[in-house]
């Protein structure tokens, strides 16, 4: 009877708390979704990443401030939407989120090399992380960067998924958004960036605090490349 009893508590235990984490698995993506649906109409001032970029540099210096000033959709050239797209994700008009294709050509070449040197995310991905997520990696962080990205690319128009991510993504040690990139780098409004300056910019996106002091010849010739394919990049217009 002890050991009955006993079977039936652990069991009701067991229940409740896996109830209790579905619970807060539903009231966590209940507030992403909340998050997502408000940015639809609104800017958000702040992303998960950058308050945790900003926490480690005031680490060194109490009184830093984040770079980054918001500037509209048609505030910023096409020359660089157009190279971002080239860069980071050249599929960008014609899937919902992800690459399939750019995945598996990632996961082949991983697996030729024995480690990660190339990735498959698109824009709406790291859109995703950047909002809500930390930088580590984890088969957990890419499930909910999988759940945010279809919020994303559900609710928004690629219109603003592109808006967004380019007055968010990191440009160097403490630099966001396209707005703050192009003062620091070239002293000059990002509606007024050209298509070398734009494929500059782009190429640095995968590992920005590293480019920003080691800009290669190798880096300038991947610009290059990026220059010439821009005029194949689709641009959304709603």
């Amino acid at each position: 009877m002890a050991k009955s009893r006993s079977r039936k508590i652990k069991k009701h235990y067991f229940l409740y708390a896996g109830t209790l984490v579905c619970l807060l698995i539903v009231i966590y993506f209940l507030w992403i979704f909340a998050h997502v649906f408000w940015w639809k109409y609104q800017n958000p001032h702040e992303t998960r990443f950058m308050a945790q970029r900003l926490a480690e540099i005031r680490k060194k210096k109490p009184n830093a401030a984040l770079k980054q000033h918001w500037v509209d959709y048609d505030k910023i050239s096409p020359s660089f939407k157009r190279a971002v797209i080239a860069a980071e994700d050249d599929r960008f008009m014609n899937h919902h989120g992800f690459d399939w294709e750019g995945i598996s050509h990632a996961f082949e070449k991983n697996l030729q090399k024995g480690e990660t040197v190339a990735g498959g995310s698109t824009i709406s991905q790291q859109l995703a992380k950047n909002l809500f997520l930390s930088p580590e990696r984890s088969f957990v962080r890419k499930g909910k960067e999988a759940v945010i990205t279809l919020m994303i690319e559900t609710i928004w128009s690629k219109k603003r998924i592109l808006e967004v991510y380019l007055n968010v993504a990191e440009w160097g040690d403490g630099i966001f958004g396209a707005e703050a990139a192009a003062r620091h780098y070239y002293d000059i409004p990002a509606t007024a960036v050209n298509d070398h300056q734009a494929a500059q910019l782009a190429v640095m996106l995968p590992n920005p605090r590293y480019y920003e002091k080691n800009f290669s010849p190798y880096l300038e010739r991947h610009a290059q490349r990026v220059q010439t394919r821009m005029r194949y990049s689709v641009l959304p217009d709603k």
